[in-house]
This record gives C-alpha cells, sequence and structure tokens, in this order.
C-alpha cells in the first residue's frame, strides 16, 4: 500500500519507500495490461498512482533513476512471439484530466515556441480509442511487417494475425511513400464483442472481460486462423518511420491514410482555440456511450508538424500532444435487490441487482457492494435511486444513495445470518490477527456447503489450474446437478469418459453437446491427467494459496508426496515441520495455517486420495544441473550492495536454490552484508557455512556464464 500523504508533506525517507513501493505497483499493472491483456487497475487508479510517481520524481529528484518508469513505455514484448524492433519508438502520452490541465497544455506550448497570444495555433482533437496499439510497416505499398507496441522500442510480431484483419489493406491504394509506418489502435466493437461472449460462453471457454482485452487477446494469437476468426477493427491516426510524408499537418497526413485504404475516425477536428478543444471533448463525451466501441479520452495534437518537430518530446512522450482522460462514468438506477454470492472459500458477497442502465457504452445490471459494513457506510437500502460507476475495466460499484428518491418504507439492509445453500448452516465473522471482527462473513459449512463445492471446481478447471478446454462455468454447474453424470468432486472429472460408456443415454445425445464436442471435452480431460506441482497445489484451491505461493511451495518441496507428507505433519501439530514451511521465502504464518487446516479435514484427504488415483502430478522442474547452490537452502541477510534483495533472491532461485527467510540446521549457506544480525548468530550456531557478496558472484559466476 502507497502512502496517502499529499508529496509535499513527506521526508525523503517516506518518499523513497513510497516511490519503490509505486514503481512495483506500476511494474505490475503493466505486465498484466500489455503482456497479459488482463488489467488489474482501472484506468483511473493506474493514473493515479502515475500520476504520484511523477510527482515524487519532481519533488526528489535524487530517487530518478536509469529504470525510472516515466522514461518506460508499456512493458517487455512477450516471449511467444518474434521480436520487432521499432525503428521509431512508439511512445505514450501524457494525461489531462482537467480543463484547467488543457489550458495549461496549450499555454505550455506556446511558451515553449515563443507565440504571442494572439498568434494562430491549430490543434487536432480526436477520440482516445480504448485497444491495443499496432504498427503496420509498408514497403512499395505492401504491408510487410505488423507489430505490437511492446516496451515502446520492441514489440511482438503480429503479422500473420494482422492480414485477417478487414480494416487492414494488404496493398495502399494510389501514390504512397516507398516506405511508410502507419501507426493505429487494434479494437473490438460492443455488438461483436457481446456475440464472441456468447460463443465463448457456449463452447464453455472463459469469457473476456471487456472489448479490449478481446481485441488484445484476439491479436495476440500463435494461430491465425483464431484472429480470423474474432471481428477485429483498426483506426488508424499516426505513423512511425516515413521516407515521404503526404502533408505538412498532422490532418492531412491522417486523410491522405483514409484516401491509401484505412478507416480513420470521423469525430478528428480541427480547433483553434482552447474553448474550442473544450467543446470537441463534451460533444465526444457525450457520444461516448453511442459510438458502439470504447474510448476513454480525447486526444489533443499541435497540427503542424514543423512546430512538433521544433516541440520534440519529454521522457516518455511528446510535448505536441496529450490525452484530455474522461472521468469515471456515473448513472442512477433503481437497487431491485440485494443478493449473496457464495464464493470458493465460503465468503458471501452482497450484490446489488439493479434496473439495467448504460455506462460508459456498457448495460449494467449488477453491481458490486462489497460486505455489510460498506453498505451500512453508504446506508444502501433495497428500493434506493442509487449512484453507479463503472471505471474503466473495474466491475460497476455504487456510489451512492439519491437520499431525496429514497422510498417511504426502505428498512436498512441486515446481513443474512444463515448461508443461502439448502444446508442453511450459520454465517461468521471471522477475527483478524489483532483479534478485531473482520469485514468478511462466511458459510461455516465448508466443503459441505454445494455452492463452495461448485466454486471449488469451477477453480480447479480454471486456465491456471488444471486449464480443462469446454469445462466452463455453466458445463460444471450443469454437471454437479446431474443424476446420470454427476461431476460432485475432481475425481468425478476423470472418471467421466468411464462412466459415460457404461451409461445407456450418451453425452452426446445430450443438450448442448454432440459428437464432436462429447468427444473434444473427453480429449481435454485426458490431456490433462498430467499436471505439474504447481498448478496441482493451486488447482486444490487452499485459502491464501494463489499462483505465486504455489509455486514457491513446489520449487521447496520438489514432489507433491514432498509437499504431502510436511502439510500431514503440520496438520498433526509437528512445529519443525510448520517453521520449515514459514521458512520458504514468500510463505508466512497465515499461508501454514491455511496448509494444516485444509489437510486436517477429513473429507478433503478424502478427495484428494480419490483425484491422486486418477492422475500423474509431476515433480518440480529440476534446477540447473552445472549450479553450485542447485538445491541448496540460502539465507540473504544484511545490506547487500552490489544487487537488490529481490535480485539476490532471483538469482539464486534461478540458479535451483531454495531462498528461506529464516535459518535453521537446514540451511545450506548464508549470505551476508554490512549489518547482519540475528541471522548471522543463528548461522555460528548451527554451523552453518557464511559467506559475503563478493564471494558469492565467485560461487556462482560459472553457473551465471553458462
Amino acid at each position: 500500500m502507497t502512502n496517502t500523504k499529499p508529496v509535499a508533506d513527506l521526508s525523503e525517507e517516506e518518499a523513497r519507500a513510497d516511490y519503490l513501493a509505486l514503481a512495483g505497483l506500476l511494474a505490475e499493472a503493466d505486465r498484466h495490461y500489455y503482456q497479459e491483456d488482463a488489467p488489474r487497475l482501472s484506468d483511473a487508479e493506474y493514473d493515479a498512482l502515475r500520476r504520484r510517481y511523477g510527482e515524487l520524481e519532481a519533488r526528489f529528484p535524487q530517487l530518478k533513476t536509469g529504470d525510472s518508469l516515466s522514461d518506460r513505455v508499456g512493458a517487455p514484448p512477450s516471449e511467444k512471439f518474434a521480436k520487432v524492433r521499432h525503428r521509431v519508438p512508439m511512445l505514450s502520452l501524457s494525461n489531462s484530466f482537467s480543463d484547467e490541465d488543457v489550458v495549461e497544455f496549450v499555454a505550455r506550448v506556446r511558451r515553449f515556441l515563443g507565440l504571442a497570444e494572439e498568434e494562430p495555433l491549430t490543434v487536432t482533437a480526436e477520440p482516445k480509442i480504448d485497444g491495443l496499439s499496432c504498427s503496420l510497416r509498408y514497403e512499395q505499398g505492401r504491408l510487410a511487417v505488423a507489430a505490437t507496441r511492446g516496451d515502446g522500442a520492441v514489440g511482438e510480431d503480429v503479422t500473420a494475425n494482422v492480414r485477417t484483419i478487414g480494416d487492414v489493406p494488404a496493398t495502399l491504394h494510389g501514390q504512397v511513400p516507398e516506405r511508410f509506418e502507419i501507426r493505429g489502435e487494434v479494437y473490438m466493437r460492443h455488438a461483436d464483442f457481446a456475440a464472441l461472449n456468447e460463443r465463448q460462453a457456449e463452447a464453455g471457454r472463459p469469457l473476456f472481460a471487456n472489448p479490449r482485452n478481446a481485441a488484445a487477446g484476439s491479436l495476440r494469437q500463435l494461430d491465425a486462423s483464431i484472429t480470423a476468426s474474432r471481428p477485429l477493427h483498426f483506426f488508424a491516426y499516426a505513423w512511425g518511420e516515413a521516407s515521404s510524408l503526404p502533408g505538412d499537418t498532422q490532418y492531412d497526413v491522417v486523410r491522405a491514410f483514409a484516401g491509401w485504404g484505412f478507416a480513420v475516425n470521423p469525430l478528428m477536428v480541427r480547433c483553434r482555440s482552447v474553448e474550442e478543444l473544450l467543446a470537441h471533448y463534451r460533444l465526444i463525451e457525450a457520444q461516448r456511450s453511442s459510438l458502439g466501441y470504447d474510448i476513454d479520452g480525447v486526444v489533443y495534437k499541435v497540427d503542424r508538424l514543423d512546430l512538433q518537430q521544433r516541440l520534440g518530446f519529454v521522457s516518455r512522450s511528446p510535448r505536441w500532444a496529450t490525452a484530455h482522460k474522461f472521468t469515471a462514468e456515473k448513472a442512477t438506477t433503481l437497487l431491485r435487490d440485494i443478493e449473496i454470492q457464495v464464493g470458493r472459500t465460503g465468503a458471501l458477497t452482497p450484490v446489488a441487482k439493479l434496473q439495467p442502465v448504460t455506462v460508459g457504452g456498457v448495460v449494467v445490471s449488477n453491481a458490486t457492494l462489497h460486505n455489510e459494513d460498506e453498505i451500512a457506510r453508504k446506508d444502501v437500502r433495497i428500493g434506493d435511486t442509487v449512484i453507479v460507476q463503472r471505471a474503466g475495466d473495474v466491475i460497476p460499484q455504487i456510489l451512492g444513495v439519491v437520499l431525496e428518491r429514497r422510498p417511504e418504507g426502505a428498512v436498512p439492509y441486515r446481513a443474512p445470518e444463515t448461508c443461502p445453500c439448502p444446508l442453511r448452516t450459520p454465517t461468521v465473522r471471522e477475527s483478524t490477527a489483532t483479534g478485531e471482527e473482520g469485514v468478511v462473513r462466511r458459510c461455516s459449512g465448508e466443503f459441505a456447503c454445494p455452492f463452495q463445492k461448485i466454486e471449488h471446481l469451477r477453480h480447479f478447471v480454471s486456465r491456471r489450474a488444471f486449464d480443462i478446454e469446454g469445462l466452463g462455468e455453466k458445463q460444471i454447474a450443469s454437471f454437479f446437478e446431474d443424476t446420470e453424470l454427476p461431476v460432485r468432486e475432481p475425481a468425478d472429472i476423470f472418471t467421466l469418459a468411464a462412466r459415460d460408456r457404461r451409461n445407456l443415454k450418451k453425452l452426446r445425445d445430450r443438450e448442448g453437446f454432440g459428437e464432436t464436442s462429447s468427444r473434444n471435452l473427453f480429449a481435454a480431460i485426458e490431456a490433462r491427467r498430467e499436471v505439474p506441482l504447481e498448478r496441482f497445489i493451486y488447482a486444490l484451491g487452499i485459502r491464501h494459496i494463489g499462483e505465486t505461493t504455489a509455486r514457491q511451495l513446489a520449487r521447496a518441496y520438489g514432489s507433491w508426496t514432498s509437499f504431502e507428507q510436511a502439510a500431514l505433519r503440520i496438520a498433526a501439530k509437528d512445529e519443525e515441520a510448520a517453521a520449515e514451511m514459514d521458512a520458504i521465502d514468500q510463505i508466512g504464518e497465515t499461508v501454514v495455517e491455511a496448509v494444516g487446516a485444509y489437510f486436517s479435514e477429513a473429507h478433503n484427504l478424502a478427495v484428494l486420495e480419490r483425484l491422486t488415483a486418477e492422475i500423474r502430478i509431476a515433480d518440480a522442474e529440476k534446477p540447473q544441473a552445472a549450479s553450485p547452490v542447485a538445491g541448496k537452502t540460502v539465507v540473504f541477510t544484511g545490506a547487500l550492495e552490489r544487487m537488490s534483495r529481490d535480485e539476490a533472491k532471483a538469482m539464486a532461485d534461478r540458479l535451483g536454490a531454495k531462498v528461506s527467510g529464516s535459518v535453521s540446521k537446514k540451511t545450506d549457506l548464508v549470505v551476508a552484508g554490512p549489518g547482519a544480525g540475528s541471522k548471522l548468530a543463528e548461522a555460528q550456531k548451527h554451523g552453518v557455512k557464511v559467506i559475503n557478496e563478493d564471494e558469492w558472484f565467485d560461487l556462482v559466476s560459472g553457473a551465471q556464464n553458462a
């Protein structure tokens, strides 16, 4: 969590801590957005973090280093694609969030150019498309290479995929330069997105979160035929390397794109004053929900290209352009009901059932209410007229209530004291580590609760767990309720084909299935009879164990047998086994307790026994054979001077070592820097070998260079 104090009030020490925390959050957000097409933050949240990061650098310039995120665009390209180096970097735009910011942008341009107030300055304004940036290199008028933005310097080669997009001409029309690099945005229209998600649901595949994710995921397919089946579009609005230009202004060059065969945005106009810019912004904002595709602001660019050249660039963005971002869209509607959803871990989440309303181009009928304390804080009641916000990609949320429209007799919300499942088991609010009552209410029925069983099964087959194609949310729910071919626990998935062969009514004869789909499902299940250890641990759905934690546990224990034995010992209150797990890097007491609780439940052990009889769990990836620290447990302590603590852990992990946070008799090596304290004393107590940072580099240098 970053500091909430104003930057002006921070000490240098506070600023440094905040700066490092922000760098980590932003780097992770960039990776999810650009590489995985799965943003975790809304645009508004991301922009707020970026602004604070820039403010810290401005007030404390000593914090800025060569790897500052302010000088970086996007994220490194994925290893799945061939690399394309952009001959002209694909930079991003600075952001403006208010009318005052736009006034300052124009004033700043005038100051830099030395233009008096009465001298003309033309600026273009056009919608900012919310899609995936793409660069198209044409040679002799023919498409040669298409690439994603990547990190701005190097992108991913998606030429074969881009050739399937109807808006991208294979050959340009008319007289064109010898070499020209068109830049623009690949996007998906709302109607096409809805139809695609319907097909995904029917096929039992995961649904896309929004049109931007769908467009990015479709373009970045290894199989171009999949891209061809997706309804993608392209708007051209900029350029990179060019042997010559078809005009002297931004507007004229973009109009030339239309003549060459590209789609350009019809809402692009020239403006000659700040007032005209803001008026066009309001016009586009008013039309936003009816455009049929997502936009998240308006882009302003100085029109004359010679002025653009004089203005140049600063850091990661041009001085001659800015993006005027929209505020989060809001609407009012009626709260019809509050329903409870029971999650995989038994958490009860209240969901607002709304009279459908369009917010940000999307029809919203549900919104999160988070928990009962949040409902009480906002005093939300069934029958209220509520204000709904959809900010970027986040789930719609209720901001508040229009109290003057509250109906008579509306009563405060009371959280259910029993689970809505058929068992009607009591619900409880767990205590936090400090002994205070937590905000989450849970069903106490654990795995006997049908809702939790279904959610566990959905988690088990999800993309990052067993990833079984054709077993989506609807299919899991259907099989769970089925009386002839039920799937009530994971092992049932792997006996499905055998049970189907014994049944008189075959799966292929049921509604929603046919010969091909049933055969494909059985083949997908069969393909997952062997699973990597880290995926298996994650698939079990143990509380507090996500992908990263599962990977750490898999690497530390190496095999399912080793992990299972350790977990059973922890369940039996073996303190040494608990301490060993607690010492694993990034594993703490919460995870250890969760593992112990899971493996102390007889029902879970029976489910595991039936499941492991059906599948094979592959051992964790073997460490580098040539590494002198492979398989050894290493502890880093004290101040490291040649690398950060995270870099040291990553290096040891890469070389096959197990990084621990504490020293025990099972530790093989302690790397101690200046200021090493209690861990050094523990090493001496247990007779563990201690080396300094230089000796560490000497030890691993051969493996590093291999």
